[in-house]
């Protein structure tokens, strides 16, 4: 699987921001410093994970389970028994 970390083709198209507000390219400058990497890294890292699929936590996986009206419980139970008994 080929991920934006690892995929590094020959030539590389640039991005330019322009109009940087001073007080957001200083936290910008300060964030890159904390993470001890370059400006050019800290911008590549936040758009890197911008574009990444999130990772859902147990609950929000739990609440959009519930949303869909899946059932559990007691169900899967049986399920469970009845392939352990058919052994």
């Amino acid at each position: 699987m080929v991920t934006f970390q690892n995929y590094r083709p020959k030539t590389m198209p640039n991005l330019s921001i322009k109009n940087v507000p001073e007080p957001m390219l200083a936290q910008l400058r300060a964030r890159a410093k904390q993470h001890h990497r370059s400006l050019q890294g800290e911008l590549m890292a936040i758009l890197e994970e911008a574009v990444q699929p999130r990772k859902l936590s147990l609950e929000e996986v739990r609440q959009r389970v519930k949303g869909l009206g899946i059932q559990t419980g007691d169900e899967s139970a049986a399920w469970v028994r009845e392939l352990r008994d058919a052994r």
